[in-house]
């Protein structure tokens, strides 16, 4: 009886650990900042509406997310970084070669993108 106790305990525990991604099979520890970046058409556009020429990503801390928009086009773009379940990033007029960003709480914002304004 003992041993079935303990046998589920350890399964209980496992099981804990794994959920938190303390333990992940065949990948390095995550880092306290991770990046995603729309690297294909299809998904730049489902991070905003501005062109593709404008990189977008977002990076995430403990506590904090920030979004960023890079503009490489050869001209100036009027975007913001928009965040759901909350207020957006301001509106601002970014130069070419130059990166909006936003930063906000990490729960429970999500980050749609860059937009136009």
């Amino acid at each position: 009886m003992t041993s079935i106790i303990r046998t589920s305990l350890a399964g209980i525990a496992l099981a804990g650990i794994t959920s938190l991604g303390l333990i992940a099979a065949g990948t390095a520890p995550a880092s306290a900042t991770s990046a995603t970046t729309a690297t294909t058409a299809s998904a730049a556009s489902a991070l905003g509406n501005v062109p593709g020429c404008v990189a977008v990503w977002r990076t995430t801390g403990w506590v904090r997310q920030t979004g960023h928009a890079r503009n490489d086009c050869g001209h100036r773009i009027r975007m913001r970084i928009d965040w759901a379940f909350g207020s957006d990033g301001p509106c601002r007029t970014v130069d070419a070669g130059q990166t909006l960003t936003s930063r906000v709480p990490k729960a429970p914002r999500r980050f749609n993108g860059a937009v136009y304004c």
